[in-house]
């Protein structure tokens, strides 16, 4: 079984109400205020959601608390690694650019439209979105398309909270995620590797599922630019394209969605993106995969070695066939 106590991971010293309510102090991202929000999503900012007041080394430190889903036995990438290496491409293809020419975004202030099948409708700021979040450090891989793979300790919280504040109807059977697209911002979009925005969708049960969880922050600290800021989205289970950076909009949908990757290369790209050893890629096989700072290449996991906890999403389904 993968999931197991965390470890006592510090948490940071709650700031104070001056400091909570300074925009640039708050996640350096949430607009000022909790601003009303339309189709009836105006709510306060949740106290469990606020940042530290003590400075960290790389940016504002959040309050968090152990997530006992983390995956506990496996060493962390460091926070170079993980912020110097990275897919990002609305910045550049180059695992660089993203470090390089993302400082320049605007992550203040920032909102969230939240449209489609269900009942509460509207754009929810960054506040919003937080509205009563208890933020968890969660320790988990993450295995990307070109079989590269990182330890993160994330921190965020449940998709599957924020859904059900939409409260999507009967008719919901997936949820589309469209980052930001930004040409003023992010020089990448240039490129037309890919029909900007980007778009990745979840079946419900795959965003309700409590390993799912929305990331504003990793190593305790503010989520950087590069890593997507200032909320994402993390699919430990899946690989790396499924994880929507710089989110916009989500929306609740009756039909499948085409995501990104698969309406550009649907023959190497499919909707569920499960990491399947046994599969070969198109262009490279899957069965083994190199972590970042290691030489030597390890076997790749089914579910990348979270099947105790998602198999049973697709019993009876072909993975082959549905890649």
């Amino acid at each position: 079984m993968l999931i197991k106590n965390a470890p006592d991971l510090h948490s940071s010293e709650i700031t104070d109400r001056r400091l909570y309510l300074n925009r640039r102090d708050f996640l350096r991202t949430a607009a000022g205020g909790a601003a009303a929000a339309a189709g009836g999503l105006a709510v306060a900012v949740g106290a469990s959601a606020t940042l530290a007041a003590q400075a960290a080394p790389h940016g504002r430190k959040l309050a968090t608390v152990p997530s006992p889903l983390s995956t506990t036995s496996e060493k962390l990438n460091t926070w170079e690694q993980i912020t110097t290496y990275n897919n990002y491409y609305e910045f550049g293809m180059d695992k660089a650019a993203p470090a390089r020419y993302a400082k320049a975004l605007r992550t203040e202030p920032w909102s969230v439209a939240i449209e489609g099948e269900c009942a509460k409708t509207g754009t929810m700021n960054l506040e919003d979105v937080l509205k009563g979040e208890t933020l968890e450090e969660r320790v988990y891989r993450l295995r990307c398309v070109e079989a590269w793979s990182m330890v993160i300790p994330w921190i965020g919280f449940p998709l599957a909270n924020l859904v059900r504040k939409c409260e999507p109807t009967s008719k919901a059977r997936f949820v589309e995620f469209y980052t930001l697209a930004d040409r003023r911002q992010m020089p990448g979009l240039v490129d037309p590797v890919l029909n900007w925005p980007y778009l990745e969708g979840l079946r419900m049960d795959e965003a309700m599922h409590p390993l799912t969880i929305l990331a504003v922050g990793l190593y305790g600290e503010v989520l950087p630019n590069q890593n997507g800021a200032p909320i994402r989205l993390v699919v430990p289970w899946k690989y790396g394209f499924k994880s929507a950076k710089s989110i916009v909009r989500i929306r609740f949908v009756e039909r499948q969605p085409i995501n990104s990757w698969q309406a550009s290369a649907a023959q190497e790209y499919g909707f569920y993106s499960n990491v399947n050893p046994t599969v070969n890629h198109p262009r490279w096989s899957q069965a083994s995969e190199r972590r970042i700072g290691e030489f030597f290449h390890r076997k790749t996991l089914m579910f990348n070695g979270y099947g105790d906890q998602v198999a049973s999403l697709y019993a009876g389904m072909d993975l082959r066939r549905n890649y």
